[in-house]
């Protein structure tokens, strides 16, 4: 345990005496809420048991019987039949909370979520106090945390460039990371399958882990090679790369959505869990995060276009689809690196573009009367457009690392914009597909495995003292959940639907969902590094 998580746990013990002085207390609590009579299941994946949660303010402040130690509150809230758990932790999302159509984060509390992990994939902002601070002033519906982005920062120092940094452009992105890690950024993330990240060599990551690694900083990582990269290290040689930018630097690693992507790696989970678990083994803090779905999300110029063709930025590479020599080169990768992810078929389009939404490339370029590769350029000549990438992962790879103690529950999902008629369902059911499909239906995990891998299990590996768990003193982030209607309803076809057997969702003791239906409440509060609540505690 590091100095960060140790002074935590201190704190929150510390907390919990103040708040709870005797056993003979609760006889004097009057608390704004008391459910009574629910399921409970703390977080930690121990079985449930019967007993009533009291809040106050934004507390938890008694788990047991109320009636025989005296507690009572404002208001009772019966919720017999119904499991009360913490609230859901999202350890991958692209939350667009800065959004007027993103700020009350309905889909993510319509399954329970009530923090949220952004700045994924390389992208995360080093300003953050800015972020967070219209964060507090617009209000916003979810706990949110952030990482500072590799990618980010090489964007601004070095823009496209497909080279090594020099000295002067290492020092600006040192700087970069440190100003996010100083402002309460979480650690660095990456995303090394996507433009720039994609042209730095490791040694350039670890020495910017390194800055992540001095403030006690997770490293986070869309790696590099999930197995279906054009001419790429390959998935084994990804791990690889991502466990050693986390060892040589001393930081935990965080794999996103980790998985084996393509045909050619079905079956192949057991060899990528064995490398962490070897590197768990010899003392690496290495854990992950899941989806449970088949198709990924992510755009059309990473799936289509080579990086030598995409280095420079966009006017170069546009310029080079313009060069007939060029043209004919990308007539060929073009179509090898659809071949990787099962054709043009396979990629269906969640752009908000009326002549692309809800099409698959193979549809469009029908439409146009052109071929596949001319279609992607003509496309990509306008701007970067939203794909799935449908059937790439194997539901059994992603049903034997569900098993992992280690492995935790993301949604990955990006709040669709007005327009978008297909988006990835899993930015709507997730967690609530989980909970369902390998639970309910298929008995693959127990209940309080699954919640745990959404609640007590992140909660510890990010350090969030008084997040993740249903304990007097923790923070009133709760979710009630009918077990009998628990059940994603968002499909590829029809993704705009929330999920069933959300009941009641608390945020910071207020009420987002009540009764199945959102209460317009924005009580979601940005949070620091170690938990701290950005601005000060209330």
């Amino acid at each position: 345990m590091n100095l960060l998580r140790l002074l935590s746990s201190v704190t929150l013990l510390l907390l919990s005496h103040c708040m709870m002085p005797g056993q003979d207390s609760s006889t004097h609590l009057v608390a704004d809420y008391l459910f009574s009579g629910g399921l409970i299941y703390d977080g930690d994946g121990s079985e449930p048991f019967y007993a009533d949660v009291a809040v106050k303010e934004d507390r938890i402040i008694f788990v047991g019987d109320a009636a025989k130690s005296g507690v009572k509150a404002q208001e009772l809230i019966d919720v017999t039949g119904l499991m009360v758990a913490p609230g859901f932790i999202d350890m991958h999302s692209h939350a667009e909370l800065d959004e007027d159509y993103g700020r009350d984060a309905l889909p993510f509390l319509y399954q329970g979520i009530t923090t949220v992990l952004i700045g994924m994939d390389g992208g995360g902002t080093s300003d953050l106090i800015e972020l967070y601070t219209r964060f507090s002033k617009n209000g916003i519906g979810v706990n949110v945390l952030s990482f500072v982005g590799h990618n980010a920062a090489r964007r601004l120092v070095m823009g496209m460039d497909n080279r090594k940094p020099d000295d002067r452009e290492m020092n600006a992105m040192k700087n970069f990371v440190q100003k996010g890690l100083v402002e309460g950024a979480l650690g660095l993330s990456s995303g090394l399958f996507y433009y720039p990240g994609f042209y730095a060599e490791t040694e350039e990551v670890i020495a910017l882990n390194r800055v992540a690694a001095e403030y006690d900083g997770i490293y986070d990582t869309h790696d590099r090679d999930l197995g279906a990269t054009y001419k790429g290290i390959g998935y084994l040689n990804s791990i690889k790369e991502a466990i050693r930018i986390g060892e040589e630097a001393g930081t935990p690693v965080l794999f996103s959505h980790f998985n084996a992507q393509g045909a050619h790696n079905y079956g192949r989970a057991r060899e990528g869990a064995k490398l962490i678990e070897d590197a768990r083994s010899r003392g690496v803090q290495v854990w992950a995060a899941q989806h449970v779905y088949t198709a990924t999300q992510s755009n059309l110029r990473s799936y289509t276009i080579p990086g030598w063709a995409a280095a420079g930025g966009q006017e170069a590479m546009v310029a080079r689809f313009n060069h007939p020599d060029i043209v004919k080169l990308l007539d060929v990768q073009t179509m090898e690196m659809l071949a990787i992810r099962g054709g043009a078929e396979k990629l269906l389009f969640g752009d908000p573009r009326p002549a692309l939404n809800g099409k698959t490339l193979a549809q469009v370029s029908e439409d146009w009367g052109l071929p596949v590769p001319a279609t992607v350029r003509k496309i990509l000549s306008e701007a970067n457009a939203v794909v799935m990438n449908l059937d790439l992962y194997d539901i059994d790879n992603t049903r034997y690392l569900a098993r992992k103690p280690w492995m935790m529950t993301c949604t990955d999902g990006r709040t669709p914009k007005e327009g978008q008629k297909v988006v990835h369902p899993r930015v709507y059911g997730s967690f609530s597909r989980k909970i369902a499909q390998f639970v309910l239906d298929e008995n693959l995990i127990s209940m309080p495995f699954a919640i745990r891998s959404m609640t007590g299990l992140a909660a510890d590996f990010l350090g969030l003292p008084d997040r993740g768990y249903l304990r007097k003193g923790m923070k009133a982030d709760i979710a009630i959940l009918d077990q009998e209607k628990i059940r994603d309803r968002a499909t590829y076809q029809q993704p705009h639907q929330y999920s069933d057997g959300t009941v009641h969702v608390l945020v910071n003791g207020k009420f987002a969902i009540r009764d199945s239906k959102h209460t317009g409440q924005l009580s979601g509060r940005p949070l620091l590094r170690g938990g701290a609540e950005y601005g000060g505690s209330k």
